[in-house]
């Protein structure tokens, strides 16, 4: 399988033409094993690419496919190539199998819906494309993937095409994605100049060899991010996440949890050689993360649909990755890559079983009381907001403490550093209140909903409980792979030693993170004392209270509530200042410039053909008349020189 790793893409897009083209045809069963067979077989045939890598690959070395060249032109060129390495490798089973997952839980949930052949192509489709993006060897060929998720994105969020703000959802994502992808395109375009490659290899090794000045070099990583804010949705392009929302929530919990948005964070930590050398690039980086990670921790807290919530928790925890690359821990940035694959997933598609039982009803003041009626996906729920909570030693506890504990410790701008870390932590506190406002408002309480959706109430059948069982098991396990430290256990940090050929000690350039014991104990004590003094908070406000705490606190502050709930009035703020200027500018060039350009075109048109037609009366082909014309000509110019 190492010399055919195209194969890997290649099954999840064969699954998409038969779907696509013949899903109508064959009916939801064939579909359904199409489906399911594509995504299983790309995570088996995966699996088994990386078991022939260990073998062959002791040093963990990289591994290239080299298919074909796609071009070579005025001395640059770049090659259609796959390649292995740690890094990929754990992209690489991330999306494979949480990919497996999500497929098997969809039967379940879209198999009363229309279009389901088309669901499960756009679906085929998206793997295909992410695969592209984590094999990629080169900026160019992973930009390819990284258009197909887009495009997949825009396909599957407004999958409900018949519903105006599903279509306007996905429109917004495709536009404001094509905002970021400007910026990659440009950082490209600066690699093609200055290096006359964009393999990753070789402009990271010309970098290194001090061929790259360091302004080129801070400019690339910058414009390199600006395309990561936009796949990843950090300010100021987080905006299309949240309405993603508004396609199916198995799309929800692939696309926008588990891979497509991490895309940004793995383009960036494949760029760490470029970034440790220009520290300038990395504290934009962790400050936007930080800023990204607590302004939407606050926008959550006053959320009332259960998959904004999650939305908003989503931007949140993607700003931690992003603290984690921009303060130089970058294996720990994957790390909450890797632990937020498992926990979010599982909370995405546990509010899917919530919304299932309650026939479609997305707002939790409808909710109440369903730990009784549907107890897999609560106990499966429960220990996903356990783990995002940061609650030891579930996974979210490792992977957010360690980014935390490496902001404060960062040696590249310690003075920011701990201010990143200090926005980092309060947007810690903010995660664990919030999740438990969720959870208390669903599964404690009294029912709220109608007496017809308390009467339908029912489990989830296994399609969807087995895949939240599977990723509720990693939710509490997945932290082990980089226990810290302070622990002292016989085996420490796994991912940290898998991940040091991508993220090498090169002298001369910055120095990885070195975190002392000291501090990384005192920055889990902190933040795991804020944790639990956020549950006791929720439980104190929302146990036996339901909405009534929202109420009181919306009576007592309702400027501050509803400036929440209403997203600090950003989209509107973009409304009002980007979109609504645009739209003046096109009605103006419309009807004032197009106005003035077709009349004076027409204008024009019209001239020629008056002259055409007024010509076109003397040249009558009668001799008579040309005769008669001359006759007149001679009796004039007699007349003129008489």
């Amino acid at each position: 399988m190492l010399d055919k790793l195209w194969l890997i893409p290649l099954i999840p897009f064969a699954g998409f033409l038969l779907n696509g083209l013949f899903g109508k045809k064959i009916g939801n069963g064939l579909v359904t094993a199409v489906a399911l067979a594509a995504s299983g077989l790309t995570a088996m045939v995966s699996t088994l690419a990386v078991f022939q890598y260990l073998g062959a690959y002791p040093d963990h070395g990289r591994h290239l496919d080299r298919v074909y060249n796609w071009f070579t032109a005025g001395g640059i060129g770049t090659d259609v190539a796959f390649q292995l390495d740690p890094l990929s490798i754990v992209m690489l089973m991330v999306v494979t199998w949480v990919g497996f997952l999500i497929h098997l839980y969809s039967v379940g949930y879209m198999g009363e819906e229309d279009g389901y052949g088309r669901y499960f192509a756009y679906l085929n489709l998206f793997l295909s494309a992410m695969l592209i993006l984590v094999l990629g060897s080169s900026y160019l060929f992973i930009f390819v993937g990284w258009e197909g998720v887009g495009l997949c994105s825009y396909l599957l969020i407004g999958f409900y095409y018949d519903r105006d703000y599903a279509a306007a959802a996905g429109k917004k994502a495709f536009i404001v994605n094509r905002i970021g992808d400007f910026g990659f395109l440009i950082a490209m375009f600066l690699m093609f100049n200055y290096a006359g490659t964009v393999d990753f290899a070789g402009v990271q090794s010309m970098a290194a060899r001090g061929q790259l000045t360091p302004t080129v070099i801070t400019a690339i990583c910058l414009l390199l991010f600006l395309g990561a804010c936009g796949k990843s949705a950090q300010i100021p392009l987080y905006i299309w996440l949240p309405d993603a929302m508004a396609g199916p929530t198995p799309v929800s919990a692939l696309i926008h949890a588990a891979t497509m948005v991490t895309a940004g964070v793995y383009m960036l930590v494949r760029s760490n050689l470029l970034y440790r050398m220009s520290p300038s690039a990395m504290m934009v980086v962790a400050l936007i993360g930080g800023l990204t990670a607590l302004f939407s921790a606050t926008i959550a807290v006053a959320q009332n649909d259960i998959k904004k919530v999650l939305a908003y928790s989503t931007v949140s925890q993607l700003g931690f990755m992003f603290i984690g690359v921009g303060v130089g821990a970058f294996t720990s940035g994957i790390f909450h890559l890797v632990t937020h694959a498992f926990f979010k997933a599982c909370l995405f598609l546990g509010a899917g079983s919530v919304i299932h039982a309650m026939g479609g009803e997305q707002d939790m003041r409808k909710m109440g009381g369903l730990r009784k009626k549907i107890p897999t996906t609560f106990w499966t729920f429960t220990v996903a907001t356990i783990a995002i909570s940061g609650f030891p030693p579930f996974a979210g506890f490792f992977s957010k403490d360690e980014i935390l504990a490496s902001a404060f410790a960062t040696p590249y701008f310690p003075a920011v550093g701990k201010l990143v870390w200090l926005m980092g932590t309060v947007a810690a506190f903010f995660t664990a209140f919030y999740m438990f406002r969720l959870w208390y408002l669903t599964f404690t309480g009294d029912f709220r909903g109608t007496h017809e959706q308390e009467h339908h109430l029912h489990e989830s059948p296994w399609t969807m409980t087995f895949p939240l069982q599977v990723l509720a098991v990693l939710s509490i396990i997945g932290g082990f792979i980089g226990l810290p430290q302070m622990l002292h256990t016989p085996v420490t940090n796994l991912l940290e030693h898998w991940m040091q050929p991508v993220i090498p000690e090169i002298e001369g350039i910055g120095k990885l993170i070195e975190i002392p014991v000291g501090t990384e104990a005192t920055v889990a004590l902190v933040s795991t004392l804020l944790a639990a003094l956020a549950w006791y908070l929720a439980r104190q406000r929302y146990r036996g209270r339901g909405l009534a705490a929202d109420l009181a606190t919306e009576q007592s502050h309702p400027g501050l509530v509803h400036t929440l709930e209403n997203k600090y009035y950003v989209d509107e703020g973009y409304d009002a200042t980007v979109v609504t200027p645009l739209r003046q500018l096109s009605i103006f060039s419309w009807k004032v410039i197009d106005g003035i350009i077709d009349g004076t075109l027409g204008l024009v048109g019209y001239t020629v053909a008056a002259i055409g037609d007024l010509l076109r009366f003397f040249q009558t082909g009668n001799v008579r008349n040309y005769a008669l014309m001359l006759f007149g000509a001679v009796v004039i110019l007699m007349w003129v020189f008489a």
